[in-house]
């Protein structure tokens, strides 16, 4: 018998502490910064800006172009779509809970515009 160490423990409102601590082991199992993406929203992904870095002598950073990405940088930014898939799957169908944050457009819940 296989067992399946990948399993997304449903989310049930009253057992949510035990289902809360169980997603965090769960998400950074697979991501040390997918809690943070879920806590503090989507990564920024930035690079130093080397022309005020010359002339004040201390980096200041800017976000980088999706040109720029390395594939190590795209899968960090990618990091809220899978973490919003994952949130979005824990939810009871028979619960209509889905309905409550389809809108959301992170995984933090924002609401885009």
């Amino acid at each position: 018998m296989s067992i399946s160490h990948n399993k997304i423990p449903l989310f049930l409102r009253e057992e949510y502490d035990d289902w809360k601590i169980r997603m965090q082991a769960h998400l950074a199992a697979m991501d040390d910064d997918m809690w943070y993406v879920i806590t503090e929203g989507p990564l920024k992904i930035m690079k130093a800006n080397l022309v005020v870095a010359v002339t004040s002598g201390e980096p200041q950073f800017v976000p980088k172009t999706r040109q720029e990405y390395t594939n190590e940088d795209k899968k960090k930014a990618n990091l809220d779509n899978v973490a919003k898939d994952i949130l979005f799957k824990t939810l009871d169908k028979d619960k209509n809970m889905f309905s409550k944050v389809k809108n959301c457009t992170t995984a933090r819940g924002d609401v885009g515009h």
